[in-house]
């Protein structure tokens, strides 16, 4: 974490993805937007980071090595914690998408994404996030 992090009371969007240049441009883009970051190498690294319960919003890679992001996606599901997920992915199948949309991704977007399309789909899943301590009034 560096300076730039917000406070901890603000959401959380959390990026796994495995490609460093995307974890870092998307990192300093909601930085940047005024919105709460963090990124992680891997779903591993993401499942022992301690993040996972503060998470809002899930900017989430399809294809990784080790657990992928279907899998992260499903082990997510099986636990009481629910996380609106958002894939992003350049190389996915279409029966990828449609399983992770099935499975409740609130989105699933093409790379490379613009920065617009990104924003607004993680803006949507905030403001719709009325199960979350920092939405309540």
């Amino acid at each position: 974490m560096d300076a730039k992090t917000k406070t901890v009371g603000e959401p959380l969007v959390s990026i796994v993805d495995d490609d460093v240049s995307v974890r870092r441009s998307t990192r300093r883009l909601l930085l940047s937007s005024g919105l709460r970051a963090e990124a992680f190498a891997s779903a591993e690294d993401f499942l022992q980071s301690g993040r996972v319960a503060e998470t809002a919003c899930l900017l989430l890679d399809v294809r990784m090595p080790g657990i992928d992001g279907l899998e992260l996606q499903r082990r997510l599901s099986e636990t009481d914690r629910i996380i609106p997920i958002i894939f992003l992915s350049a190389r996915a199948s279409e029966e990828e998408e449609r399983r992770a949309l099935r499975a409740g991704a609130a989105d699933f977007l093409r790379k490379p994404v613009s920065k617009e399309a990104l924003l607004h789909a993680i803006r949507a899943v905030l403001e719709n996030s009325t199960n979350y301590p920092w939405s309540k009034s």
